[in-house]
């Protein structure tokens, strides 16, 4: 199976490292431009523009904060404007878990960045992008997290929330945008290493647990996520919407 994106733009926010850095260079490598956005990692977004530079395509490094409305509306109209006036692909990575923190100890501000940062982050940036999407059709692909379906680890409540918001959010968006070609879907990862979330927030041992409870007895690599985002964004996907494809090493089976 040869997956050809040559000639599709692509928008992929959080991508200056881990799964988001993954994801844009994948989508390269099949032929996309691509839009690198990122919030603070500027190192690791010049060093994947490096990279997707190889593969003769087009590519830029924006840098926005994804909480903000005027933000997210310049780094769409940019991208827009760099691609030549329509995004065909858009990969909502960026997100985060802030700190781990038991409901009873939750404050409201903490609470709501959460749910910001993961689900109001992504509803911002999807409907900014849709006016340049609906011109040729195009792919959304969520990240959610195993969290959404199994309530997250210890102190993870919001951040468990806001993906499983996101996931209900992305359903939602599959059965509106269907009519202008558009599908939606979710990749939900659980454990995946080298990942700059599971380095700050899961200690060495419950990873060691987790992975001794998994089928697949190991911790998941960037590159097994970003193999499915890119088969979603392409045509070799055009049947499915509003569906989620879990990446766990068998964490969850349904």
């Amino acid at each position: 199976m040869n997956i050809d994106l040559n000639g599709k733009n692509a928008l992929v926010t959080g991508a200056g490292s881990g799964i988001g850095k993954k994801v844009a260079m994948d989508l390269a490598s099949c032929g996309a431009n691509v839009v690198v956005h990122y919030g603070s990692n500027k190192q690791g977004a010049d060093e994947a523009v490096q990279m997707i530079k190889s593969y003769g395509v087009k590519v830029l490094a924006i840098q926005a904060d994804v909480l903000k409305k005027d933000e997210v509306e310049s780094l769409v109209q940019q991208s827009a404007d760099f691609f030549g006036g329509t995004i065909d692909i858009l990969v909502n990575n960026a997100g985060g878990l802030v700190k781990r923190t038991l409901i009873e100890e939750t404050e409201e501000e903490l609470w709501h960045r959460i749910i910001d940062l993961n689900l109001t982050s992504a509803f911002l940036v999807t409907k900014a992008v849709i006016p340049f999407m609906k011109k040729a059709g195009g792919s959304i692909v969520n990240m959610t997290s195993l969290a959404a379906q199994n309530g997250g680890g210890h102190g993870a409540i919001p951040y468990a929330t806001s993906k499983a918001g996101l996931m209900t959010f992305s359903k939602g968006l599959a059965k509106e945008l269907a009519p202008f070609n558009i599908r939606v879907n979710n990749v939900s990862p659980g454990l995946i290493g080298e990942t700059s979330f599971h380095d700050t927030f899961t200690p060495n041992d419950a990873r060691k647990k987790t992975v001794e409870g998994l089928p697949i007895q190991r911790e998941g690599v960037p590159t097994d996520v970003s193999g499915t985002v890119v088969y979603l964004a392409s045509e070799w996907s055009s049947y499915i919407t509003g569906e989620t494809i879990e990446i766990n090493g068998g964490a969850l089976m349904r």
